[in-house]
């Protein structure tokens, strides 16, 4: 497993490396432009030829993009598709540049129309995005449920990948707060296989990709997305262990989104992370 943290890329993308290397990350997650406007930043070759020089220096053996939260691939109206079609397929050419291991992307919301449309829609924005890009691959988020949301469950994630054509660039990252917060016990080792058993039947394992690692502030099924400082919530330092030690994530990049500093992850958080791993593994 390769343990790491969000990281921010302001001041250049080779920065990301930077500030991952500091707080010891073996994988590092970045948004590829401003969460907060469709504009994409406009890279340089020079800019991603930094980058990989950077990283070359460091253990970092991961990087994943996450797509910013404005996209809604699944969304009714096509000026909201056209704009996430823009933004997902710059972000994988970014992966493309950059050596990324994936772009991560959650996959949209029906919002209050009809969930199997929906889900045609982000299968066909998906696809378009996968076409222009060339070979960085997509994982998609589960989420906790809230509202229109898709992905609350493996069966809806399998849904998205058929729509979307099913290629072998098609992975899922699955987030320890968002799996609780959607019904699916991870925090003890019997409910942690039960969900994998069936995120197995739905999926197969083998489309696993990465981790988001967080706490919850809410409980089990409450569909609501809350992240707690690490070890302070709902799934706590024990479930956390658990999380962590499964041998079926081993090969995965694992990144915190949210730390102890003010939510920023700290060097602390990475080694909390590891030695949870450790407990979890020598409790089995």
């Amino acid at each position: 497993m390769l343990v790491g943290a969000h990281v921010s890329q302001a001041g250049g993308l080779s920065k990301a490396i930077e500030r991952g290397a500091a707080i010891d990350a073996e994988a590092i997650q970045i948004f590829n432009q401003s969460p907060r406007m469709w504009k994409p930043t406009a890279y340089t070759e020079e800019d991603f030829a930094q980058f990989r020089e950077a990283r070359a220096a460091t253990k970092i053996g991961a990087v994943l993009i996450h797509a910013v939260y404005l996209l809604n691939c699944a969304s009714e109206d096509p000026e909201i598709r056209g704009k996430s079609l823009a933004s997902l397929t710059q972000s994988l050419r970014v992966g493309d540049a950059i050596e990324a291991t994936s772009v991560v992307l959650h996959p949209g919301s029906a919002l209050q129309g009809d969930v199997g449309k929906a889900i045609t829609r982000a299968g066909s924005v998906i696809a378009e995005a996968l076409a222009g890009s060339e070979h960085c691959a997509l994982h998609l988020e589960d989420t906790a449920g809230a509202g229109g949301t898709l992905g609350r469950s493996f069966n809806e994630l399998a849904a998205l990948i058929e729509a979307a054509g099913g290629g072998s660039r098609l992975g899922v990252c699955l987030d320890s707060c968002h799996l609780l917060a959607s019904g699916y016990e991870v925090r003890t080792q019997q409910g942690l296989a039960q969900t994998l058993a069936e995120c197995d039947r739905a999926l197969g394992l083998d489309r696993l990709g990465s981790l988001h690692l967080n706490d919850s502030l809410v409980k089990l099924g409450s569909n609501r997305d809350r992240h707690a400082p690490p070890g302070a919530g709902e799934i706590g330092e024990a479930g956390l262990a658990v999380f962590l030690s499964e041998s079926h994530f081993d090969r995965l990049p694992c990144v915190w989104e949210t730390g102890s500093e003010d939510g920023a992850v700290s060097a602390a958080d990475i080694r909390l992370a590891h030695a949870l791993r450790e407990r979890g593994k020598a409790s089995r």
